[in-house]
Order: structure tokens, then sequence, then C-alpha cells
């Protein structure tokens, strides 16, 4: 898949997996990787900075499969800017969408 398409939608996979449930980094790689093929170290950068854009809070719990993990749970802000994104996502795949529609010819 086109790295740019990556970079573009990791950030509102991240938020949507947030918004069901709280979840430490290696937990996000992995269930964004069971979709799209990603870098471990793509989503660290982007939970650092979005924590510190104040979308995400963290917590240490303690890990019975080691040292305790930080956990990662968005922000009433996080949440309030996840919901524009996902309407700025469907407005633009609709758009998309259109123009594959229009411009693909059916064989």
């Amino acid at each position: 898949m086109n790295v740019q398409f990556k970079k573009g939608v990791l950030e509102l996979c991240v938020l949507v997996l947030l918004d069901k449930q709280d979840r430490y980094g290696y937990e996000l790689v992995q269930k964004i990787s069971d979709q799209i093929s990603i870098s471990e170290g793509s989503v660290y950068p982007l939970l650092r900075r979005l924590t510190k854009e104040g979308y995400f809070t963290t917590y240490l719990k303690e890990s019975t499969e080691g040292p305790s993990r930080k956990y990662y749970q968005l922000t009433e802000v996080g949440r309030s800017y996840l919901h524009d994104l996902l309407q700025e996502w469907k407005d633009f795949t609709k758009g998309v969408n259109q123009l594959i529609k229009e411009g693909v010819k059916d064989e």
C-alpha cells in the first residue's frame, strides 16, 4: 500500500481504537497491523505528539507479563478531534469514491 496513504490514516486509526478502550502502544501497533501493514516505529512518535497536543492522557498499569505498561486514554478534546476527523474522512472518501466511479471503466 502507498506509504502516504498509511501516514494519512494512521492518526485516525489510533484515535478510533482508543475511543473504544484504553490501550498500550504495542497493543495499538498489533491491532492496526492486523488490518494495515505498518512499522512499529511509526506509531510511537504519533502517540507522543497526540499526547502533547492534549488528545490523550497516559497512565501506568501493572502487567503480568513483565514491566508496567503505559496506557493511552482518549481525552474529551481527543474525542472531539476524532469526531471532526471522522467527518473529514467520510467527506474525503465519498469524494474519492465518486471520482473512481466516474473515472474507472468497469470491465
